[in-house]
């Protein structure tokens, strides 16, 4: 068995040696039809030979790839539907081959031979072999050499790839299939939706037009705002910190410092003082009872000095040159 790769070598020369007697013309003319019903052209390593073969006046663009299961490319799998794409596109927007350019896919299992030749080791690669003769002619012979190091590469950049070693030539767009499925989705999701709002607008309206809803809303983001959510949220601060005394400090000292557990304090604080002062000023006026009606303004105003007192005592701990305070936190 030994012979087998001096046989396959030597099959490989001659199979060069014939193409060699061809013209480059008859060659691309040959190749050019077959993609015309096929891109990118199925290559082995003696068709591949006959393709690149010097001189040459057009251009080839061959990904070397291995999809076959057993080698793991994965890469392989989800480049390859990518660049029939780009070739069937390519070719029948070019069907009278003006731009010169030439579509294959050499897979390793059909291109051993090659894949040595070139030293890979990985896959897949691209590669693009300008023209040797002609008015396109390349300054030098050596192909040019694509590396997928950043994952998969869509249709359209692969082209923009080939359009910048294809100058002067035409350069067909990419024609993406139309996605039937993700157009009929979408418009179910569409007429879902707008049946959706149609069918719950009279409910909606009146919560929208609700002043209360509006009140409460505006009222919770004021809250968390003036109880510093957005500080929190922009430093990242600790919920909680130990204090040297071994124990747990709520309240940061310093204005310019607080805590997370320190907001959530503050903001109910303020919301307290927010809930009493306009039971104050809507709901106690409302009270038909005299009696009862004093009662609640005293109750009210007796939370709203607790409370108003327990605030100015966080000040003065984040702070204790905080002048103001009130009883019973003195």
């Amino acid at each position: 068995m030994r012979w087998l790769p001096a046989l396959l070598s030597a099959s490989l020369f001659a199979a060069g040696s014939f193409a060699a007697k061809k013209s480059s013309e008859e060659r691309f003319a040959e190749f050019h039809a077959k993609q015309t019903s096929h891109a990118p052209l199925k290559l082995t390593d003696v068709s591949f030979k006959s393709l690149t073969t010097a001189p040459r006046d057009y251009s080839v663009a061959v990904v070397l790839t291995a999809l076959d299961a057993r080698y793991g490319c994965q890469l392989c799998r989800e480049f390859q539907p990518e660049w029939e794409l780009l070739s069937k596109s390519w070719v029948k927007g070019d069907k009278s081959g003006e731009s010169r350019l030439v579509f294959g896919a050499l897979d390793f299992g059909d291109g051993r031979e090659t894949f040595m030749g070139f030293g890979l080791q990985t896959a897949p690669v691209l590669f693009f072999f300008p023209p040797t003769a002609g008015p396109h002619a390349a300054a030098s012979p050596e192909p040019i050499r694509y590396d997928f190091t950043n994952g998969p590469v869509p249709a359209e950049m692969m082209h923009s790839w080939l359009v910048r070693h294809l100058d002067g030539r035409p350069h067909p767009p990419v024609k993406r299939p139309v996605d039937y499925l993700k157009w009929a989705v979408s418009f179910t999701m569409i007429t879902g939706s707008l049946t959706g709002v149609y069918v719950l607008w009279p409910y909606v309206v009146p919560v929208i037009q609700n002043r209360n809803v509006w009140a409460a809303f505006t009222l919770i983001a004021i809250l968390m705002f003036t109880s510093g959510h957005m500080f929190n949220q922009i430093r990242k601060v600790p919920y909680v910190a130990n204090n040297p005394r071994g124990g747990v400090s709520y309240f940061a000292a310093g204005f310019q410092n607080q805590y997370g557990m320190e907001t959530q304090v503050v903001a109910a604080l303020y919301g307290i003082l927010s809930f009493a002062a306009i039971s104050l000023a809507v709901k106690v006026p409302r009270i038909a009872d005299p009696r009862s009606q004093v009662m609640t303004v005293w109750a009210w105003s007796g939370i709203i000095l607790v409370v108003y007192s327990f605030l100015l005592s966080v000040f003065r701990v984040k702070n204790a040159g905080y002048p103001f305070y009130l009883p019973p936190f003195m």
